[in-house]
């Protein structure tokens, strides 16, 4: 029988009813679903922008193995230190040379070696370099030593992520989707054995507009004025993927997706 790793991918965290949902019911989440690895992107974990190294310490210390990120990560200027020392805390690797942090790691499970690249989308984002190019060459960064490679791809385009998982295919395990905070109903597995999912969606407060105070957002859009988005306080909703790997073969077995309310 080959070894599965069982990685589980959540969505983009939102402000502190995001947090307080994921911190109180991962443990039972990971237990669920027999989770060898847990990523998580945490770019909007700090009132709903950016991070602070006090938050992605409780990531740590609640067992997240990964924090992903993306266009948001900038935004509280004291996480760039963070971002230099740690080499789990990721930003999208696609960025140019000379800025703070990196965007691969490794992490050792089960005695396996696994992969996680976090990359960003070009399509209404900020310009970075070639996801595309950046993907190759982080895959020939890694090596032919890893069990698996899972990509966090926080992008706007679902043209833009199935692209280029579809480009990916049979050279990692799993492209995940972040970004919208809108769980997307396409899982599936690519034919050379590569998991995809558009966007894994959030852990978030679910009576909100993609996690944000509905009133705002609504009336954001009404005026067209800049008004100040706030993080809606609302119970939360969890949602996220479990993707199953053959550690012999990097390929994937399953792709699961769910959402679940926090109550919280």
């Amino acid at each position: 029988m080959p070894e599965i790793i069982k990685a589980l991918v959540l969505g983009d965290v939102i402000g502190q009813p995001g947090c307080r949902a994921l911190f109180i019911h991962l443990k039972e989440l990971r237990k669920k679903w027999h989770a060898d690895l847990v990523i998580v992107n945490g770019e909007n974990a700090a009132a709903g922008f950016g991070m602070t190294p006090e938050i992605a310490e409780q990531f740590y210390t609640n067992g997240i193995d990964v924090i992903t990120s993306g266009n948001h990560i900038w935004q509280k200027k004291e996480i760039l230190p963070m971002l230099k020392m740690h080499d789990r805390l990721l930003r999208p690797e696609n960025y140019p040379p000379g800025i703070p942090g990196k965007g691969i790691c490794l992490v050792n499970k089960k005695g396996l070696s696994l992969g996680v690249i976090n990359l960003q989308g070009r399509v209404r984002l900020m310009e970075t370099d070639c996801p595309f190019r950046v993907a190759e060459k982080a895959v020939r960064k890694l090596g032919s030593d890893v069990s698996a490679i899972i990509i966090d791809f926080h992008a706007e385009s679902t043209d833009e992520k199935e692209a280029l998982a579809l480009y990916l295919d049979g050279k990692v395990s799993a492209v995940i989707g972040t970004h919208t905070h809108v769980q997307t109903a396409d899982e599936r597995i690519f034919s050379k054995g590569t998991a995809y999912i558009t966007d894994a969606g959030m852990i978030g407060p679910c009576d909100s507009v993609i996690g944000f105070r509905k009133e705002i957002a609504t009336r954001r859009s009404q005026t067209q004025l800049p008004l100040k988005m706030e993080v809606a306080e609302n119970p939360a909703v969890i949602m996220g993927v479990c993707v199953s790997i053959d550690a012999d073969t990097g390929k994937a077995v399953s792709i699961e997706r769910f959402q679940e309310a926090s109550g919280l």
